[in-house]
């Protein structure tokens, strides 16, 4: 098949674009700067807020596949972003002949009150209700999340991170289990996928830090209300019928 892999180049477009080639698919990658994807495929340059550059990209596609994503925590801008994407990229889709849109998301969006969050999941409702059969997988933290959190929440050598359970996986076995969606066709929501185990957020950011020589004190983060204990519990695990990939988190992070 041809597909077309939105936001080839980021954390789990550029695993997921990798493992369609290796498949033996024929794979383009569009991102907003161009930004080429891994060996063996085509880069494209698009803008799925406006639909510049949409159409070349879909030209003679079979399967898109969105990994697109929005830097934002406000539900408004969110669920207007998801929600808008999704719809013209669906229109723009039927319009070139494609006959499956994939879409990924996140385990727990439905039991955590988050503005992202509300965004994923008008974004599913867009998909499964748009004119393109459809496939949405969702998905636990990635491995690297533990990392970007650090990132995002450092005070000096101070590294804020969420009290927080999470069952992580490896972002290139999210673009495996994507490729597989891809090639088993429309189907819906299928079950989740997660990593070998469950864990704790400060610990695996001590780990990180420890590991790239940050020098960085980790404080647990206590987060208020009914996100916090969902947080704090299992609202973000995968349940029952979840498929669950390694490596664990640590067997990651001796490969990095």
């Amino acid at each position: 098949m041809r597909v077309l892999v939105i936001g080839g180049s980021g954390v789990v477009g550029r695993p997921t674009a990798g493992a369609l080639f290796q498949r033996g698919h024929q794979v383009a990658v569009l991102s907003r700067g161009g930004t080429a994807g891994p060996a063996g495929t085509e880069a494209f340059q698009g803008d799925l807020t406006t639909g510049a550059g949409l159409d070349r990209a879909l030209a003679g596609v079979d399967c898109v596949v969105d990994c697109a994503n929005v830097a934002t925590m406000s539900r408004a801008a969110a669920v207007r972003y998801f929600t808008d994407t999704t719809t013209l990229l669906g229109r723009r889709a039927e319009a070139a002949g494609v006959k499956h849109h994939v879409v990924l998301s996140i385990v727990g969006i439905d039991r955590v009150p988050n503005g992202y969050f509300s965004g994923k999941l008008a974004q599913e409702e867009a998909v499964l209700g748009g004119p393109v059969p459809a496939t949405v997988l969702r998905a636990t933290q990635f491995h690297e999340f533990a990392g970007q959190v650090m990132g995002q929440l450092a005070v000096g050598r101070f590294a804020f991170v969420p009290q927080m359970r999470t069952q992580p996986i490896a972002a290139a076995e999210v673009g495996a289990a994507l490729a597989e969606v891809v090639e088993d066709g429309p189907r819906g929501r299928v079950p989740d996928i997660g990593g070998p185990r469950v864990e704790w957020l400060p610990d695996l950011a001590r780990q990180f830090a420890r590991h790239r020589g940050l020098g960085r004190t980790v404080v647990p983060l206590w987060v208020p209300g009914k996100a916090g204990r969902e947080m704090r519990g299992s609202g973000q695990l995968p349940g029952p019928g979840a498929v669950l990939r390694g490596p664990t988190f640590g067997e990651w992070l001796k490969d990095q």
